[in-house]
């Protein structure tokens, strides 16, 4: 197997079937009596958690001050937008497959970043990123209204 389907498989396969796994206990969890603080900080406590245990088999600790800002940033966006999931299962009685199908069209806002401000534009074939953006659009629009 080369490095890119190596890539494709651990990157992409692989936590597109844990991601929907955890959009499962997100519906669950927000059908329990928890409140929204408790909720992150389990959360939050396990990835320390692992986080550590990771640390201590990979044995690299470095980390720059400019790193360190994208990984505050990255922890508060991520949580934000799993506040936000937590209150639509939770107070407006979402269903969990429509909303994954709307929020995982952040494939197209990160390909759109990926394209602007990491210049990927450059290494990509655009009319497939394009008919895979309306594809997932499509897709999202058909999930919602399902």
């Amino acid at each position: 197997m080369t490095d890119k389907h190596l890539s494709l498989l651990i990157g992409g396969f692989m936590p597109a079937v844990l991601f929907g796994i955890v959009a499962t206990f997100q519906k669950v969890i927000n059908k329990e009596t928890i409140g929204m603080g408790p909720y992150l900080m389990g959360i939050g406590a396990t990835i320390l958690a692992i986080g550590a245990l990771y640390s201590l088999w990979d044995r690299d600790l470095s980390i720059t001050p400019r790193a360190g800002f994208y990984v505050v940033l990255f922890g508060i966006l991520w949580t934000a937008a799993m506040i936000c999931v937590a209150i639509a299962l939770k107070r407006y009685n979402g269903q969990i497959g429509q909303l994954v199908s709307i929020y995982n069209m952040n494939t197209i806002v990160t390909v759109v970043i990926g394209l602007v401000v990491l210049s990927e534009w450059k290494n990509v074939n655009s009319m497939r990123l394009l008919a895979a953006a309306v594809l997932i659009s499509l897709g999202g629009v058909l999930a919602a209204n399902a």
